[in-house]
């Protein structure tokens, strides 16, 4: 798979990578090192707010239960938060581990 092809992404890393690799310059292993590692933090950054969000919308759903509030929209939009953000980092997880799996599997 090309990286060029990934023009949406907020990373700086990977858009940093994009750009190389348009104009052609190579990296050298501290820039690779140093990219690895801010795709890394992304991820745990990412992973971090998934948990928050599936935090909040446990205490929503708390409050809802003992009537300490009758807000149903913040206890909808907090459920609807936790679960998009939660089938979205499966979702990547399942796509780094089909890349695993695929670099396992190459031949040297």
């Amino acid at each position: 798979m090309d990286i060029t092809a990934l023009y949406n992404i907020s990373s700086g890393a990977i858009q940093t990578a994009t750009k190389n690799s348009v104009a052609g310059v190579k990296t050298t292993t501290n820039d690779s090192e140093d990219a690895f590692g801010a795709i890394f933090q992304t991820a745990l950054d990412n992973i971090n707010q998934t948990n928050s969000y599936l935090s909040d919308a446990e205490n929503e759903e708390l409050k809802f239960a003992m009537g300490l509030t009758d807000n149903t929209h913040d206890l909808t939009i907090a459920l609807e938060k936790a679960s998009t953000a939660l089938q979205y980092t499966v979702a990547v997880r399942d796509k780094l581990l089909e890349a695993y799996k695929e670099l396992m599997q190459m031949q040297i």
